[in-house]
């Protein structure tokens, strides 16, 4: 696979009615910054079986994406994730996984019937993952898209053993920025002219005093982020627009 596009999927009602806070966001977005890498999007949806099976779809069709979702595949009648994963991403069929049966059953014996025991009925082909705490297993399909638990404890140590095997080495960008007292359009034409390989912003902010513009511009490439930033500087000069430059550290993030 070429450059990775990562997705979080966050599923549950509770979260869009504010019984429950979200924890998933904060964290997958520090994990993938600690590598070097960012998400693509996410979502935040409701317990529907339709909804999920159409956002399952969408983050399937993107290129090279890479799925972590949380939440839905526990044996309650709210839980469809398992279900809408093989329909978004199989053959719509869930199927026994006879070693996440095991698992199940010789953790809970007799109690894991006539419920529990539904958790192990998967896609076709998952592979399983490893849950910390309850033992009670999650599942990849494909080796792209991570179902896992809603309960952050749970999910948490999954995603980052996930992403030691997917990014074994973090990647650096290089980043500089400054702040400059003007309007971002001043730098609408240099913008354009930014080469794909240079991450940019732009983030304006009106104050008493007038227009601040916070100018970020970051690349794997170090002699090429140093030069792209080096044309806003020009810029800025040749117009006399005052600006002051931040302390930033390369890192990877």
């Amino acid at each position: 696979m070429s450059e990775p596009r990562f997705f979080a999927l966050i599923i549950g009602t509770e979260i869009l009615n504010r019984r429950r806070a979200d924890k998933h966001f904060d964290f997958v977005t520090k994990a993938l910054a600690e590598k070097g890498h960012k998400l693509t999007g996410s979502f935040i949806i409701e317990d529907d079986p339709a909804l999920i099976v159409q956002t399952l779809s969408f983050i399937a069709s993107q290129e090279n994406s890479i799925l972590f979702s949380f939440g839905g595949i526990g044996s309650t009648p709210d839980d469809h994730t398992r279900k809408c994963a093989a329909i978004a991403l199989r053959d719509g069929i869930l199927h026994t996984h006879d070693e996440a049966k095991e698992i199940i059953v010789n953790k809970l014996g007799e109690k894991a019937y006539p419920y529990s025991v539904r958790m192990a009925e998967l896609p076709k082909g998952a592979t399983l993952l490893e849950n910390p705490v309850n033992q009670m297993p999650a599942f990849a399909v494909d080796e792209r898209y991570y179902f896992m638990p809603g309960f952050p404890e749970m999910s948490h140590p999954m995603v980052e053993k996930i992403l030691t095997k997917l990014i074994p080495n973090k990647r650096t960008y290089h980043r500089h920025t400054l702040t400059a007292l003007c309007k971002e359009n001043v730098f609408i034409e240099l913008m354009e002219k930014m080469p794909k390989e240079v991450e940019f912003s732009s983030l304006p902010k009106l104050y008493s005093d007038g227009w601040r513009v916070s100018i970020s511009v970051a690349s794997t490439d170090e002699k090429l982020a140093l030069e792209s930033f080096q044309m806003y500087i020009d810029l800025l000069e040749k117009k006399h627009i005052v600006y002051s430059l931040h302390d930033e550290h390369n890192a990877s993030e």
